[in-house]
């Protein structure tokens, strides 16, 4: 039967029917098994893992295999290339992610080539002898939107393997093996966990070759997720098509709404009807997300105090949780070698009542304003 994520979310990974036996997956805390079983030793396998690697394969049409971290997983992907492997990724994805590329190359380990924009033409001009394109889509925090299906086409016929990193429109909003990647990463720590007490990270494979093989990247390397943590991803994953869906509205409404404030100089919000990027969001994505990033007027210490006036919106790091957040993100040094801009707000819309943060906002940002 062909069922829509939001049904897959709430019945895959289930246990099989029986009487009086549990409706949820349980946590297994265990490090050693009896012997002669599937599994013999707790860094190979567990049964909570495989509960939640189910539900998240059947929901991106793929084998998911998760990992300590969204960092742990991007990690074991590039460490099963072969040395001196081509790399082709954006100059500017998450910092964490070009920094893991960048040490690589430094080391010998690889061979990064970075475009500033990902598209056809620009991966056409480096892909020669390429292994893997790693590509993020929407970025973290300038929100560029990448034509996965182009790109893939682009690479496949250089022989590479494609990448996405879909952790800010999670399974809910794009489908990056249906649209031609061959792994689809998660840092699942953000919206599939989706209440901020939890690290962990998946990869999600269109065949059964790069799941074996990050298996045993992961046993080798000792980078398994804790089994509270995947009990508690499992159980965000449950109510992700909500969530994604309440927080997406308010996000379209808020981009909007700061449009218009004289204290904002920028919103990127690629589901926008202004949004350049729109159309090709339309085609690819089902909504253009929960994270507006926005730039104030006036300089980082303007845009530090709005984040630190706001009273119901959080200012912290990471995203994706129920609680809505924002931070300044060039406060970080790797942030601004990436060229992110110093006003920058990245803001992750949560489940708060979107007037609620409207009026948050605004007394935040009129009061900076005022002050100018």
């Amino acid at each position: 039967m062909d069922l829509h994520p939001e049904t897959l979310a709430v019945i895959a990974g289930r246990p099989a029917r029986s009487a009086g036996g549990p409706l949820n997956a349980p946590m297994v805390p265990a490090s050693t098994y009896h012997a002669d079983g599937d599994l013999v030793y707790g860094r190979d396998g567990n049964p909570g893992w495989q509960a939640f690697e189910a539900a998240l394969g059947a929901m991106d049409g793929g084998t998911a295999v998760a990992f300590a971290s969204g960092l742990a997983t991007s990690g074991a992907i590039l460490d099963e290339l072969p040395v001196g492997a081509v790399v082709v990724a954006q100059r500017a994805p998450f910092y964490g992610m070009i920094a893991q590329l960048r040490e690589r190359h430094d080391r010998g380990r690889i061979v990064l080539r970075t475009v500033d924009a990902l598209t056809p033409e620009s991966l056409g001009a480096v892909a020669g002898g390429a292994s893997l394109v790693w590509a993020e889509s929407p970025t973290n925090p300038l929100l560029d939107v990448v034509d996965i299906a182009a790109v893939a086409e682009v690479a496949h016929a250089h022989g590479a393997v494609v990448a996405v990193d879909n952790t800010f429109a999670t399974p809910m909003l794009q489908s990056p093996l249906a649209l031609g990647a061959d792994l689809a990463m998660y840092s699942a720590t953000k919206h599939i966990g989706g209440h901020s007490d939890l690290l962990l990270g998946v990869a999600v494979t269109d065949g059964p070759g790069w799941a074996e093989r990050l298996r045993a990247r992961r046993s080798s390397a000792g980078s398994t997720p804790g089994a509270l943590e995947a009990f508690l991803a499992l159980r965000g994953l449950r109510t992700l098509p909500v969530r994604v869906a309440r927080a997406q509205a308010s996000a379209a409404e808020l981009a909007e709404r700061l449009r218009t404030h004289p204290a904002v100089a920028r919103v990127r919000y690629p589901g926008s009807l202004t949004d350049p990027q729109r159309e090709l969001v339309m085609r690819q994505m089902r909504g253009g997300g929960t994270i507006i990033s926005f730039e104030t007027r006036g300089g980082a210490a303007d845009a530090e105090a709005v984040c630190a006036r706001c009273e119901i919106i959080v200012s912290a790091t990471s995203l994706g949780g129920v609680e809505t957040t924002m931070e300044r993100r060039a406060r970080y040094p790797p942030e601004r070698a990436n060229g992110t801009p110093v006003t920058l707000i990245r803001l992750s819309v949560g489940l708060e009542h979107v007037d609620d943060l409207w009026r948050d906002l605004e007394r935040a940002l009129t009061a900076v304003e005022g002050r100018a």
